[in-house]
C-alpha cells in the first residue's frame, strides 16, 4: 500500500465517534498523537494551539460539573457562532442530524428526545478523555484556522491509533466556564474540544457516516 492509500484509508475511516470504552488511552500514546499532530503547518509557524487533557477521574468530574452548567445557562462562546447555514450548508448540517437521530431511533418530531441527545456533548458521549483546544485571543482568526490544521491532524493520527474521535464546538458554548474550571487565562480562546477513546463500535450511534462533497463540488479550476 502507498503512503497516499494509506492516508486515504485513515481519512476514510475517520468518523465522528459518540460513544466509547470507558478503557482508559495509555498516556504515551496520546503523547504520540498530539507529536504527530504538531507538524501541520500554522501561520508563521506560530503553532498557537494549548491542549487541557482529562483522564480517569479527571474527566468525570469536569463532565459533570460542564453538563450542570449547560442544563441552566445560555451559550456563551468566545467566537460568535455562525448566523446561518445557508443552501447546501445547511442541507448537510440537516443530513447528518437526520443520520444520527435515525441510528438513534429518536423520531424527527421528538425534540425532547433530540435535546437530551445534543446534551450527551456535554458528557463527552462517554468518552474516558477530552482536550480542551485553546488559542491566543491576539491571534483572532488565523490562530483558529492553524488550530483547526491541528484538530484535524488530530483525530487522523487518533484514528491510525485505533482510537474514535469527536470534535466538538459545542463545548465552547460554555467558554468562560471552561476557562475557569481549568483556571486557563483570560487571554485564550476556548475554541472546541476533542473527545477520544476507544470506540465502542457495536453502539447504533456510530453505526452511520457522512457523505462528503464531490471534488467538482468544491474546486474552480482556471487554466488560462
Amino acid at each position: 500500500m502507498t503512503d497516499f492509500e494509506t492516508l486515504n484509508r485513515i481519512a476514510t475511516e475517520r468518523y465522528s465517534c459518540r460513544a466509547y470504552k470507558p478503557d482508559p488511552v495509555p498516556r504515551e500514546i496520546i503523547q504520540n498523537i498530539v507529536q504527530v499532530a504538531q507538524k501541520v503547518p500554522t501561520w508563521c509557524n506560530a503553532q498557537p494551539w494549548k491542549l487541557t487533557i482529562t483522564e480517569g477521574a479527571g474527566t468525570q468530574r469536569f463532565g459533570a460539573a460542564l453538563y450542570d452548567q449547560a442544563m441552566s445557562n445560555a451559550p456563551d462562546p468566545d467566537i460568535e457562532w455562525p448566523k446561518a447555514y445557508p443552501g447546501t450548508l445547511g442541507e448537510r448540517r440537516r443530513a447528518c442530524g437526520f443520520q444520527l437521530y435515525d441510528a438513534l431511533q429518536i423520531p424527527k418530531d421528538d425534540r425532547a428526545g433530540r435535546a437530551a441527545q445534543m446534551m450527551e456533548n456535554f458528557r463527552f458521549f462517554g468518552a474516558p478523555h477530552v482536550a480542551i483546544v485553546t488559542t491566543p485571543a491576539v491571534l483572532g482568526t488565523y490562530g483558529a484556522v492553524d488550530c483547526g490544521g491541528f484538530v484535524a491532524a488530530f483525530t487522523q493520527a487518533a484514528t491510525a491509533q485505533g482510537l474514535g474521535t469527536i470534535a466538538q464546538g459545542a463545548i465552547a458554548a460554555q467558554a468562560p466556564f471552561v476557562r475557569d474550571f481549568f483556571e486557563l487565562p483570560e487571554d485564550e480562546w476556548v475554541l472546541c474540544a476533542i473527545s477520544f477513546g476507544y470506540p465502542d463500535t457495536n453502539h447504533p450511534a456510530n453505526a452511520f457516516r457522512t457523505d462528503r462533497a464531490a471534488v467538482g463540488d468544491v474546486v474552480t479550476w482556471h487554466d488560462t
